[in-house]
């Protein structure tokens, strides 16, 4: 069933042109992928992408980079949504896009690789390389969402009026820095509570970079529809971690929903 499943979801996304999707296992092979993503990798077929890694098709410089990110969501069933990065056009030429990656695991609720989409912003490089300074901007908002932060101040650091880095956000991400501040830590309370740690709620909120554990809740609760508390219930009656995960057919529709909007 996941074969069939897998080949119908691979023919939807060759129709699309400006998405690469793939399917990787624990190792980094290629399971599955769209001929636009054939095409960046220079490639004639998907025969000869099928079990490569990103080192075999992408320049190191790119691939050490998309690894560092497989070995993120493989190892700790982390998801990376709306990741702004560069990757190759046809042509071979250095371009933006959006990253999407979700862990995919089996019906035990192991993962057994990941799944993905690159959708493409048609932007190249170097007619933008201010893009590499809201790139730099966003992926420290991700890894330092646990701290106090200030945005004024991380615009200041990359040189650019926080205007400016508001517009490029809205333009880029359809959101704005502070929404994706919150986005972040809100991913990071869903992972630790999926990953069924004995934490309070005060203390996941604390741990996520909330002040306030109430106001921590209701934006919880606006998120999933559920309070944090709901949230740990559900997860542990469907068997823990595995039981809230994404299975092959879910990641590939979420993967779906997120392109569209």
């Amino acid at each position: 069933m996941f074969n069939v499943e897998l080949a119908a979801i691979e023919t939807l996304f060759d129709a699309l042109s400006d998405v690469a999707f793939f399917v990787k296992d624990r190792d980094g092979r290629y399971l599955a992928a769209n001929h636009t993503l054939v095409r960046r990798c220079g490639l004639r077929s998907k025969q000869e992408l099928a079990g490569k890694t990103v080192l075999e098709v992408h320049p190191r410089s790119l691939a050490q980079a998309y690894i560092a990110q497989d070995r993120q969501v493989i190892e700790q069933g982390c998801s990376i949504r709306q990741h702004l990065e560069l990757h190759l056009y046809p042509n071979r030429r250095h371009g933006w896009c959006l990253t999407h990656k979700v862990p995919l695991r089996d019906q035990a609720g192991a993962i057994v690789g990941l799944v993905g989409t690159s959708h493409d912003l048609g932007l190249a490089d170097d007619h933008h390389p201010v893009y590499r300074q809201i790139a730099g901007i966003a992926q420290h908002i991700r890894e330092h969402y646990r701290e106090p932060l200030c945005l004024q101040q991380l615009a200041r650091d990359a040189g650019l009026p926080l205007a400016r880095v508001e517009r490029l956000f809205q333009r880029v991400f359809h959101y704005s820095p502070r929404q994706l501040l919150l986005q972040t830590r809100l991913n990071g309370a869903l992972a630790l509570i999926e990953s069924g740690r004995e934490l309070s709620i005060a203390e996941i909120a604390a741990d996520c970079g909330y002040t306030d554990h109430s106001a921590f809740s209701r934006q919880f609760k606006a998120l999933t529809g559920q309070t944090p508390v709901q949230y740990r219930a559900q997860c542990r009656s469907q068997g823990g971690p595995g039981g809230a995960a994404l299975s092959a057919s879910s990641a590939s529709a979420s993967l779906l929903a997120s392109l569209a909007n």
